[in-house]
């Protein structure tokens, strides 16, 4: 369907959201009580400040090495100084192999200092700010692209899949050795993440990309493919390589479901409904194999970008959603209050709070207060405006005039392999690589 004009966000009040909320009856929590947010979270012999975090979003703008740029540094610094109690780097690649493109972040060994320096950088400017005691915890998201990587490595022949990355039906899938090299190629990331500072490592198993995708390789033979113990191979062998080797806590952006029907898709049975029957039992296994917190999204910006995103505004990226965008906040609530309810003791975070602008916070309170979720993530949000955890914590709200408006924008520059930021509220920094793609 095409979006009605009435269906975009037009709330004025509070109240106006609690109504729409009320008339379309939804399961959207809110609270006015956002003390609940300024709490501290203690997670093994670490502190983090506060339950909000800043979640992994790609700014396309590392070097050609792979080390961070002076954009990719500037993102990070801001998002210090903002006041976030934790903070999600985005996707590094963990071998050139599963770089998606010659602008997104990489580590090895011959640029490790300069994830030392990011990493010192974001530390002492929140200390500068914020004093000595507040330390926030930083996480790296280790990726594969897989086929929107690079060298397009698949698992498996999709036809939506593959249209989307440009596969040809004779491209030959990765074999088992392969993959075998992917979790020993993570393994060696995750120690260099270690060496970096950093206090955690993500083992990035969303969005479709090859970890992801493995957990649908219903069609696939051999031993990552097939059964669900084979399908979840992939990701668990890795977590266990990492937990022997490196004294790193690891934790998992998590695809709870694709919106892809089986036998395409995970969490979904064969007429594309939501079936959470597997993502449950893999969340116990993540729990008890020591993963530490589970980061949830769904489904893949390559097909269905408005459900782990919600949007006003598909900016000409041809995918406008199929539902409103209130619904898929919901949506993504409800899939944070599975994974919470599934779980004892891994740390939550929800997601899909930013369409909801200056009154995100009431309902990150809303849904925190239920015990829905340990941690609220922005992505967008915090692009548009890196120091919203500082607004909330000391203000008690956003300003409405610094907001993520749900343009997306900042995905359709990383579509053009832009650097990718805010064009409404960072205009001076990210309009000139707009206006380099409308010039084309």
């Amino acid at each position: 369907m095409i979006m009605k004009e009435k269906d975009k966000f037009k709330f004025k009040s509070l109240k106006e959201l609690e109504k729409k909320i009320d008339k379309l009856s939804l399961d959207i929590p809110i609270s006015k009580n956002l003390d609940i947010l300024k709490e501290k979270i203690k997670l093994g012999n670490r502190v983090i400040p506060n339950r909000l975090a800043v979640h992994p979003l790609e700014g396309t703008d590392a070097n050609q090495d792979g080390s961070p740029g002076k954009l990719t540094i500037r993102r990070y610094k801001r998002f210090a100084a903002g006041g976030a109690g934790l903070i999600w780097l985005e996707a590094v690649a963990a071998d050139e192999d599963g770089r998606a493109n010659n602008k997104q972040l990489l580590i090895k060994e011959n640029n490790l200092d300069s994830f030392k320096n990011l990493a010192v950088v974001m530390r002492d400017e929140a200390k500068n700010i914020y004093g000595d005691d507040f330390n926030p915890y930083l996480a790296v998201q280790l990726n594969h692209s897989g086929r929107y990587g690079v060298n397009n490595n698949i698992l498996f022949h999709h036809e939506l899949s593959d249209k989307s990355a440009g596969i040809s039906p004779d491209q030959e899938v990765m074999t088992d050795a392969e993959l075998e090299q992917v979790e020993d190629n993570f393994l060696r990331a995750s120690k260099l993440v270690k060496k970096a500072g950093f206090d955690a490592v993500d083992i990035k198993a969303c969005h479709r990309y090859l970890f992801s995708e493995a957990l649908a390789a219903h069609t696939r033979e051999g031993k990552y493919g097939g059964s669900y113990e084979n399908r979840t191979r992939l990701l668990k062998n890795t977590i266990r390589k990492v937990k022997e080797n490196v004294d790193i806590d690891i934790v998992v952006r998590l695809n709870v479901y694709d919106d892809i029907a089986y036998p395409y898709g995970w969490g979904t049975d064969e007429f594309g409904n939501m079936d959470l029957s597997e993502p449950k039992r893999l969340i116990e296994e993540l729990e008890d194999l020591g993963v530490k917190i589970i980061n949830i999204t769904a489904s893949t910006p390559y097909l269905k970008p408005y459900i782990n995103r919600p949007y006003d505004n598909s900016s000409g990226l041809g995918m406008e959603p199929d539902e409103t965008p209130i619904e898929g906040v919901e949506r993504l609530i409800k899939l944070t209050k599975f994974v919470s309810e599934t779980v004892d003791k891994c740390l939550v975070i929800g997601t899909g709070f930013s369409w909801l602008r200056e009154y995100a916070p009431y309902t990150a309170a809303g849904v925190v207060e239920k015990s829905w979720a340990d941690m609220i993530g922005f992505g967008r949000l915090a692009l548009a405006y890196p120091d919203f955890a500082k607004s909330i914590i000391k203000n008690n709200s956003l300003d409405k005039s610094k907001v993520c408006v749900s343009c997306s924008k900042c995905a359709y520059l990383k579509a053009h392999n832009k650097a990718s930021g805010c064009v409404v509220r960072d205009a001076e920094v990210y309009v000139p690589f707009l206006r380099e793609i409308i010039k084309k």
